[in-house]
């Protein structure tokens, strides 16, 4: 039996706990235990009593895919007819409406789209910075790296340069669902990065001198070993580039997806999360900063993750697609996530991807209207074709089909 009152004492004094140790913490610590411990680890690296959040947008540029993750709803196959590519006029207009409410970054993430080139990336990211220089650019998950760089047959690292060189700031930390290849196979994502891969990419990444996020999504079929060995995977990785920001978990939301309707997954309770926030925050000793996940959680869930270790409120979002396709659709507003930051007792502060706070709330100085509902990468019903997609070969026939006849109009 593991002795809790030995384990206390370690952690406070700033103690490493190994392998062995965190699954039985995990598994059998009373919740109050682990929030305390979480909380006591929290309040040492953030004595300050800040909690911060970031203005930014989720935009997904593509839903066609061809991983075919079966944990996905947000996915179209190829040629399907609500496959969607956003114009880049498109992309602008959404980066103008985030700098209104205060943005300073765009996290641009997608499906592996087999017909969107390399180039096609380059030259997004190149029109964005030469029309905001100084927005930020939190783009391409380690498995959309990786497919990029089957379709140029460039190495990872190379690909990284060119997108750095064309303007990308930070990689986000998505697609590592749980870092066990056991798992990977059983969601049918191992073929669109391994564990290894997903490290690959990031240490990659590290190494070019980028910062990078870090995820788990939990409860699906893995066990609490695996999850469990996902976070020390990360913490290696960490203890040798520290090139990870901070650390996100979420649980797996199994409406309208194969996985959940073939296995009849429920979603994971909200005390499983805080569990697993808690026993992250004590795990990834080497992290400073954990978010917690409103946009799957609920806002009280995430205002109550501030007392089991999270520092970060995370992001307001302003758009959401792939949760949405799953299901949930939590919305919170800045005003919203202060307000809870508020109430928890402690001070809310923006930051950038960095984690420099950069200042009060925005819409403390400025009048803006109230979101009381994320938006979505476009309208129901707006099949319009980019037409600047002319401009690059497309690898299926159903792109190669698309790309011979004249872009529709957009919808009016």
């Amino acid at each position: 039996m593991i002795d809790l009152e030995a384990i206390e004492t370690r952690i406070l004094h700033g103690g490493r706990l190994d392998a062995g140790e965190a699954l039985e913490l995990y598994r059998i610590a009373p919740t109050y235990w682990l929030g305390r411990m979480a909380d006591a680890v929290r309040a040492r690296k953030h004595p300050d009593g800040l909690v911060t959040y970031i203005i930014d947008r989720n935009v997904n540029y593509t839903n066609v895919c061809v991983a075919r993750c079966n944990f996905c709803a947000f996915y179209r196959e190829v040629g399907h007819r609500d496959g969607y590519v956003l114009g880049f006029e498109e992309i602008f207009r959404k980066i103008e409406e985030t700098r209104a409410l205060g943005g300073v970054q765009l996290l641009l993430q997608g499906g592996h789209n087999p017909d969107l080139p390399l180039q096609w990336y380059e030259d997004l990211f190149r029109a964005i910075k030469q029309k905001f220089p100084d927005f930020k650019l939190h783009a391409l998950s380690p498995p959309e790296v990786i497919h990029i760089s089957r379709t140029s047959t460039l190495s990872p690292p190379e690909v990284i340069r060119r997108l750095v060189d064309a303007g990308l700031d930070s990689i986000p930390g998505g697609g590592a669902e749980i870092l066990v290849d056991r798992v990977r196979k059983l969601l049918n994502c191992c073929n669109k990065a391994t564990a290894d891969e997903w490290l690959g990419v990031m240490r990659h990444a590290h190494q070019a001198g980028l910062r990078t996020t870090a995820t788990m999504m939990y409860g699906t079929v893995e066990t609490d070993e695996e999850r469990l060995e996902h976070m020390l995977r990360l913490r290696a990785l960490q203890d040798e580039t520290g090139g990870f920001t901070a650390f996100i978990t979420w649980s797996f939301q199994p409406d309208h997806t194969e996985l959940g309707a073939a296995h009849g997954i429920s979603e994971a309770s909200g005390i499983e999360y805080l569990r697993t926030l808690a026993i992250a925050r004590l795990v990834l000793d080497n992290f400073d900063n954990l978010q917690a996940s409103w946009v799957t959680q609920g806002g009280k869930l995430g205002q109550l993750s501030l007392a089991f270790g999270a520092n970060d409120m995370g992001s307001v979002m302003i758009e959401e697609n792939v949760v949405r396709a799953a299901g949930a659709s939590y919305c919170m507003d800045e005003v919203e996530i202060v307000r809870n930051v508020e109430d928890a007792g402690f001070v809310a502060k923006r930051r950038n991807m960095h984690y420099d706070v950069l200042g009060d709330p925005f819409f403390r100085e400025h009048d803006v209207a109230r979101m009381l509902e994320l938006s979505t990468a476009r309208e129901a019903g707006d099949t319009s074709v980019p037409a600047e997609l002319m401009h690059y070969p497309a690898r299926s026939a159903a792109g190669k089909k698309q790309r011979a006849r004249p872009p529709a109009s957009p919808m009016a």
